[in-house]
């Protein structure tokens, strides 16, 4: 990425209807032909790739278009979760019921099936990640777009979304959820693409797993989380791995999301190079100014979101700018990737956003990265 402030997103993206509907049937149990859906998702794939490139994103990814969401695909790829479905407390939604129904109530988290892990963890199918990868780089060639990357999720969300019903400790279970894990962040790395690991468990995982713990419990969890997922990366290379700080992407109150400036130390610990961060919605935004006193480690670059996954105002370019000058005058212009808060397809249904105001956004991002260079 030899232009300054180039652009990428947060991984998930809107899918068509028909793969919607397709998607929906197989996690119902319906049966859906194999054939006919991975050569939906192949189209489908190569179709949102164009989108990225016409948009102006310089780093693309297949929207993960062949997956139920970022966490959940895994039960589909490991072996190991047959056990009951998990339960979720989301702390600042206790305080606004209605508002949580609603959240809750949303076609992609209404039908998520979260089964907790009553066996062994391991891989079953090897192949998924192979197929999601020939998929993008023959959608990258058709658009002749260079610069690619894949989101896997974290041992520790994978821990957070299904619960261990099987293993003595949570520290077993992270290391085998890891070692599982391996093979896919390989095959990611090995195709040729960047590596985005999801870690919403190092964000919002404080105010739903561990809403009850004090923030000093919180920390040493988190810390076991960043320990699996280096193991899980050991040997990959660093500026090759990105890692996607989340603090829960739903429109909710969030006044109980743990500060950036809390966990910031740890989250520098994991082995990926690039951060991408919230940074542009209301609850973090403000946060661009713990880097007038934290230094960016050597090696490290952020990915500050400079736009809002949850809402379809298009930011103007002018603030996209803004906000992408402010943190390179503090870390430095060459460290900085224009990115956007969260994903636009979070869970398979899901759309806070409406599907072309996504892509009006990206351009907005791709005008404002330019306007931050001087052109």
């Amino acid at each position: 990425m030899s232009k300054l402030f180039p652009t990428t997103h947060a991984g998930s993206l809107p899918r068509p209807l028909d793969l919607v509907r397709m998607m929906f049937a197989k996690e119902e149990g319906v049966p859906v032909e194999a054939a006919a859906l991975e050569k939906r998702i192949a189209e489908a794939v190569r179709e949102i790739v164009r989108r990225q490139v016409a948009a102006g994103i310089d780093v693309v990814n297949d929207g993960e278009m062949s997956k139920p969401s970022y966490a959940t695909y895994i039960k589909d790829r490991l072996d190991g979760f047959g056990g009951s479905d998990n339960s979720f407390k989301y702390r600042d939604l206790d305080d606004f019921p209605v508002l949580g129904k609603r959240v809750f109530g949303d076609p992609g988290r209404a039908r998520r099936r979260t089964p907790g892990c009553d066996a062994p963890v391991r891989l079953r199918d090897a192949g998924a990640a192979r197929r999601d990868a020939a998929n993008l780089r023959a959608a990258m060639l058709a658009c002749g777009v260079d610069r690619g990357f894949m989101s896997a999720a974290s041992p520790g969300v994978v821990a957070l979304f299904f619960k261990n019903e099987y293993y003595p400790t949570r520290e077993k279970y992270l290391e085998a959820i890891a070692d599982a894990m391996r093979g896919e962040y390989e095959t990611v790395i090995a195709a040729g693409f960047d590596l985005q690991i999801d870690c919403p468990d190092l964000a919002m995982g404080r105010h739903i797993q561990f809403a009850g713990a004090d923030l000093a419990t919180f920390r040493r969890e988190a810390a076991l989380n960043v320990a699996a997922l280096n193991h899980a990366l050991r040997g990959l290379p660093p500026e090759r791995l990105r890692l996607h700080l989340c603090w829960g992407n739903y429109e909710g109150p969030h006044h109980f999301d743990v500060a950036l400036a809390d966990i910031v130390d740890i989250v520098f610990s994991a082995r990926p190079s690039m951060i991408s961060l919230e940074a542009a919605n209301p609850r973090h935004a403000h946060e661009w100014a713990l880097f007038e006193t934290v230094k960016l480690p050597g090696g490290k670059k952020l990915i500050p979101g400079v736009l809002e996954s949850k809402t379809n105002f298009i930011e103007h370019p002018e603030l996209v700018a803004q906000r992408l000058k402010r943190y390179a005058n503090l870390v430095g212009a060459e460290n900085v990737i224009a990115g956007t808060d969260c994903g636009y397809g979070t869970w398979v249904g899901q759309a806070a956003v409406d599907p072309d105001v996504v892509f009006a956004k990206f351009a907005a991002m791709a005008e404002g990265a330019r306007l931050a260079r001087g052109g």
